[in-house]
Formats: structure tokens, C-alpha cells, sequence
């Protein structure tokens, strides 16, 4: 497990806090740690929660092998623990982990590949669900949707620098935008780490208060990202062209 994961609860003790089924088992649904995208679906024995918090690699029980098995223990695309949350019912868990490879055994990134679209149960597949924002820049965003709002205020006068932003408009916001951008790329030719991580933080900061003065979302972003994997950067950029 990762080195910064909270101390290993007591399995026993964990258990007894649930409400299994007539079988014995738990749901368990595996998100991604780090993009919070839901990778597959399985279901927990009292025996696969012990193995799964004793080994750090999630373990489940097969209910067609009515055996414990530890995800990718055969293929390597094991899925490393990082944190377990209890739902307000006590029937499932969530279960965040870091995925070694593609979750589905079909080799997409997630389990929930099959789109349905309408009526059409055998709708186009894709490679799952999109990864969500990070939970830094989605908690940034949500602060910058806010201050659009008319609500909160960032200093004791009650001014708010994002308010502002928006309210003076897109030349305001481009200014910036070029600003900083030409700020980060000094920094990249010859300041330190330190500078150009803070200048990459503000250049991307006023990119989001763009976003949302366009009326998008960092999901928006994350899409086009997305749907573009597995392609060349060249002829994605030449397509651009035509």
C-alpha cells in the first residue's frame, strides 16, 4: 500500500460493521485513487476483506469458482489498495485503488466499456468512463463556479480576485492568460522547479477562470484529452488544418 495510506483497520472489526447477503458477500465497487473513474465491480467475502487488507492488492470471492481471487494475480493487472469507505447502509463497500495495467480482462481501461445509447443495449464501446478531474483542481473549479455565483469572498474587504476576473470579460481573462503563459516559459528555459511549478499552477488556474467564463467544465477538457489517445499528436494537429 502506499506509503501514505492510514494505518490497516481491523478485519473482524470491519466486517461486523456490514450487511452481507444471503451468500455472505458485500458489493464492492473499485475506483481509481487518482482520477476517481469506477473500474470494475465485485463482490467481498468476510475471507477476500481480510486478503485484501492484509496483502494491499484487492481480493475478491468468485461466486462461479467459489474461491478467493486476487485481481490480476495471473495476468499482473493487480489493482493496489489505497483506502475502503463503507456506504450509510453497510451492504457495500468502495474501494479505491491503483490500478497495474487495464482493469477489464478485455483490456480497456475500465470494466464499464459498452456505452447505451437510447434503446441500443449494444451501443459503441470506448474505453470506459472518463477519468474524473483531479480532486485538487475539481475543489479549485468548484471555488472559481462559486465566485461566478456572486457567493464567498477571498479577502477580509469582501474582494474577490476570480469575481473580478470574469466581470471585466474575455480581453481581461486572455491578458492573463498570455501573462502567465509567457511567464511559464521563462521559467521553463531558466528558473528554478520550484518557479515553474508555481507559474504552470497560475497559468492553469486562469485557464480554468476561462473555462468557466465560457460556461465549460474541467470535464469538457478532460473529454477532448481523452478522445484523443492512442492518436498521433502530428496527425491529430493536421486534421486541425483542414
Amino acid at each position: 500500500m502506499p506509503s501514505d495510506a492510514p494505518s490497516t483497520p481491523d478485519p473482524a472489526a470491519l466486517w461486523a460493521r456490514l450487511r452481507p447477503d444471503a451468500q455472505g458477500l458485500v458489493t464492492a465497487v473499485v475506483q481509481h485513487d487518482q482520477t476517481g473513474q469506477v473500474l470494475m465491480v465485485g463482490h467481498m467475502s468476510e475471507q477476500a476483506l481480510a486478503a485484501t487488507l492484509a496483502r494491499g492488492r484487492v481480493t475478491f470471492w468468485s461466486r462461479s469458482r467459489r474461491e478467493l481471487w486476487e485481481k490480476g494475480a495471473q495476468s499482473g493487472n493487480t489493482l493496489h489498495l489505497c483506502a475502503v469507505r463503507v456506504d450509510c447502509d453497510g451492504d457495500a463497500l468502495l474501494v479505491r485503488a491503483l490500478p497495474a495495467g487495464p482493469t477489464c480482462h478485455t483490456g480497456a481501461t475500465s470494466c464499464f466499456f459498452r456505452r447505451v445509447e437510447g434503446r441500443d443495449a449494444d451501443g459503441p464501446t470506448d474505453d470506459g468512463p472518463a477519468p474524473g478531474p483531479d480532486p485538487t483542481l475539481e475543489r479549485v473549479f468548484e471555488v472559481i463556479l462559486e465566485r461566478q455565483a456572486g457567493r464567498g469572498m477571498t479577502n477580509p474587504e469582501g474582494g474577490s480576485y476570480v469575481r473580478r476576473l470574469l466581470d471585466r470579460g474575455a480581453p481581461k481573462i486572455n491578458a492573463k492568460i498570455a501573462e502567465e503563459a509567457a511567464e511559464l516559459a521563462q521559467a521553463i528555459e531558466a528558473e528554478s522547479d520550484e518557479r515553474v511549478a508555481s507559474e504552470a499552477a497560475d497559468l492553469v488556474f486562469h485557464a480554468m477562470v476561462g473555462l468557466a467564463h465560457r460556461g465549460l467544465h474541467l470535464r469538457d477538457v478532460l473529454h477532448v484529452l481523452a478522445d484523443r489517445f492512442g492518436r498521433s499528436g502530428i496527425d491529430e494537429k493536421a486534421e486541425r488544418r483542414r
